[in-house]
């Protein structure tokens, strides 16, 4: 059997369910706008991605544009998403909008950028690493996955992202966290959602793929489904590290990734190749 850690392994990565064209503004949709990251799509030889921008941005999203786009690019799979988040502010507008919208998106993620500070993110960089400052790191890792929880049972997503972004500054539990983490992968399974494998941890202070090989390890024992994500906020970002994640992925024996279309979820084969 070949390594799977081997330095030339190259991957079949095909989709990337994670990306925000608006980057951390409003800009309206438009073809201008949306195809540098198809043609960037193409390059790297993503054929599936999905559009993901947050909810607070939700009045730059046109799902005509979107049409559009679709019939200028036939070989490419493009998804209409949205990343829904507990922003205090803003997230109860963003769930009305996903209601109303459900039918025309494919795809929603559910994510926790919040704890205490309704004004910050707690992942931003590198201001969000202060709200840590003299707190019991269990008892936040706690209260952060207990908020996973919440937004898994909204009914509203289909996936969750970057699960453990909780440890972006580099803060880790002094305890055993098993219980923690299997109660909420268990709520995850038993809403039938998908966890997404995103790449963006590596290129934050943690240096660590979303989520832990540990979490990995219980997911895959409860079932639980995998989207592959770059949470890019460039075009030149999407699908990075994704040699990096197939080695990660085969080690595991992930040879399976989902895709989604009008929330209906769908098993791809992924493949690696030495």
């Amino acid at each position: 059997m070949a390594d799977p850690q081997s330095s030339t392994l190259s991957s079949q990565l095909f989709s990337d369910y994670h990306s925000h064209p608006q980057g951390h503004r409003v800009q309206p949709y438009s073809q201008q706008l949306l195809q540098p990251w198809i043609d960037s799509a193409r390059a790297k030889g993503l054929n599936d991605i999905a559009f993901t921008d947050h909810d607070r941005f939700h009045a730059g999203v046109d799902f005509e544009e979107l049409d559009k786009l679709r019939a200028a690019n036939p070989d490419v799979k493009i998804r209409a998403g949205i990343e829904l988040d507990n922003d205090p502010q803003t997230s109860a507008a963003g769930r009305k909008w996903v209601e109303k919208n459900w039918d025309k998106l494919d795809f929603v993620l559910g994510s926790v950028h919040y704890l205490d500070d309704p004004d910050q993110m707690f992942d931003s960089v590198p201001d969000g690493a202060e709200q840590f400052v003299g707190r019991d790191i269990n008892e936040v890792y706690e209260d952060y996955f207990r908020r996973i929880r919440d937004i898994a049972a909204s009914g509203l997503v289909d996936c969750l992202s970057h699960l453990d972004l909780i440890k972006i500054h580099g803060h880790r539990p002094c305890g055993d966290v098993r219980a923690i983490l299997n109660e909420t992968l268990d709520f995850i399974r038993s809403r039938d959602l998908a966890i997404e494998l995103s790449t963006a941890g590596w290129r934050k202070p943690v240096d660590e793929l979303y989520p832990s090989d540990e979490i990995i390890r219980l997911a895959i024992k409860k079932g639980i489904p995998f989207t592959t994500a770059s949470d890019a906020h460039s075009h030149a970002q999407l699908g990075e590290n994704y040699d990096r994640l197939a080695e990660k992925m085969a080690s595991f024996g992930i040879h399976e990734v989902c895709v989604y279309e009008k929330h209906k979820r769908l098993g791809r084969a992924c493949t690696f190749n030495i």
